[in-house]
């Protein structure tokens, strides 16, 4: 496979950044989800390097949507979390105000 252009390569790192961004992440989350020690720009491109060697931009897009899918997964789960331990929300009052006159009178 041919190496990214300059141009390639920061527009590849523009939309990396944004993409983020857009997910409340950082480069450090990112480069610990890459397997590399530094959250450096650099450290990241270079690895982006490395998976467009492997097949080209679908590689670099492919690694970036397990990603993002693997962070979509764990704020479900996370939201299912709080979801279960606090049942009642706001628009939920005479539910849990009802619950309440069940249990003080048992």
């Amino acid at each position: 496979m041919s190496k990214l252009s300059q141009q390639e390569e920061k527009e590849l790192l523009s939309f990396i950044k944004d993409w983020l961004k857009s997910h409340g992440y950082t480069q450090k989350e990112l480069a610990n989800e890459l397997n590399i020690k530094s959250s450096r720009t650099s450290e990241i491109t270079q690895k982006a390097k490395e998976f467009y060697k492997k097949g080209g931009i679908f590689n670099i897009v492919k690694n970036l949507i397990k990603i993002e899918q693997k962070w979509l997964n764990n704020n479900q789960n996370d939201s299912q979390e709080i979801n279960e331990s606090h049942p009642y929300n706001q628009l939920d009052i005479d539910s849990l105000v009802n619950q309440i006159k069940k249990d003080s009178h048992k």
